[in-house]
């Protein structure tokens, strides 16, 4: 008898989520100088972490022996502040991706339904396989999600349904008017799962908070790892109503989010410079691949977040191409756009050699 007749048969079939490749091994394959070498694949942070949260975090190492709050109760009393809730309606998790795979803990079962975008994170539908549920994926209209098609394929099976405003990876936003309707018009026995890992870059974003007040069974989704530059230490958070934050809070491990994670979090919620430097860092990144795109006659998605979708006619080539240029890239593939590379926002000298290497690969210019 193998491991494999003993598995749950939806782990044989699961796919495997394919992270940004990281300096070091592109590196070693490469031959490269990991001193030279950019990373523009993953969303991060061009500035680094917020200098607040690195502060904390290096003062709670002093008392590494000790466990974590298991209930992070300075965090979530820092974050009902912040919000204007209550502690109770906050769940935190290691990444927010714990968080969605907690929802599919307390809400899926096989024969479930859960409504997505196409393309959209990724994770939405691995968390869907996982518990057996069906993944009812929607395509984008023009890059944007289509609201009134997501309703549309809600059946009496659908128990989420997965909105991210910004998109990863396409950088588009629905308005705070479209997702207030879009909400309102759910049956009762649907959730609505709004993630917000980009919120921040946002002028305007969406406010859950009088649809909670309406009574509505919404969960929003925060991440310290993007705008915060935390990454590495995996904090993010969700809110909602009590009655739901206690229920994620049941399934949750204990001791998941490491206390130097949490000291770090705490921190860089009042690093109000850092994070208005990081806005002000963005658009003007923006700005410039925009133009270089342009000019570079290369066509690309209008983004309201961290990241473009450029369209380079052979994605994987031009992945490959930049990365011996010491430029990482996310290609698109896996998000059935194998034309299209997605590409983080840098600094401006970081854009520059993005926008010179693809340059090169236009011109057929080998690498050096």
């Amino acid at each position: 008898m193998t491991l494999s007749s003993l598995v749950n048969p939806n782990i044989l079939s699961q796919p495997v989520y394919e992270p940004g490749k990281p300096i070091e091994d592109v590196a070693r394959e490469l031959g490269l100088d990991p001193v030279g070498i950019i990373k523009l694949a993953s969303n991060e942070n061009p500035l680094g972490a917020s200098p607040l949260g690195v502060t904390a975090a290096i003062k709670a190492l002093g008392q590494a022996e000790v466990y974590p709050d298991g209930g992070c109760f300075v965090l979530r009393q820092k974050l009902a502040a912040r919000h204007g809730l209550r502690p109770e309606q906050f769940v935190v998790g290691n990444g927010s991706n714990e968080i969605l795979e907690l929802l599919g803990h307390v809400f899926l079962r096989p024969g479930d339904e859960v409504v997505m975008g196409a393309p959209a994170f990724i994770v939405y539908k691995l968390v869907t396989l996982l518990f057996g549920a069906r993944a009812v994926e929607v395509p984008l209209d023009n890059h944007r999600h289509d609201l009134a098609a997501l309703a549309r394929a809600i059946t009496p099976r659908t128990k989420l349904v997965f909105l991210p405003s910004p998109n990863n990876p396409t950088g588009t936003a629905n308005t705070a008017e479209e997702v207030a309707a879009f909400v309102r018009s759910l049956p009762e026995h649907v959730v609505f799962v709004f993630d917000e890992a980009y919120a921040e870059y946002l002028d305007n974003p969406p406010d859950l908070r009088p649809l909670l007040a309406e009574g509505r069974k919404v969960i929003g989704l925060r991440t310290f790892s993007k705008i915060y530059g935390l990454a590495s230490l995996r904090v993010g958070y969700g809110y909602a109503s009590a009655e739901l934050a206690g229920l994620l809070n049941r399934v949750r491990q204990p001791f998941n989010v490491n206390a130097i994670g949490q000291a770090a979090a705490v921190a860089a919620l009042d690093d109000a410079e850092f994070v208005a430097r990081a806005r002000a860092v963005n658009l003007a990144g923006r700005v410039q691949l925009e133009a270089g795109f342009t000019a570079l006659g290369l066509g690309w998605v209008p983004s309201e977040a961290n990241f473009l979708l450029v369209e380079v006619g052979d994605g994987a080539r031009s992945f490959a191409e930049l990365q011996k240029r010491g430029v990482i890239v996310r290609p698109m593939r896996a998000y059935g756009m194998p034309t299209w590379l997605r590409v983080t926002i840098g600094t401006e000298a970081q854009n520059s050699r993005l926008l010179t290497g693809l340059a090169e690969i236009a011109r057929g210019q080998a690498s050096v």
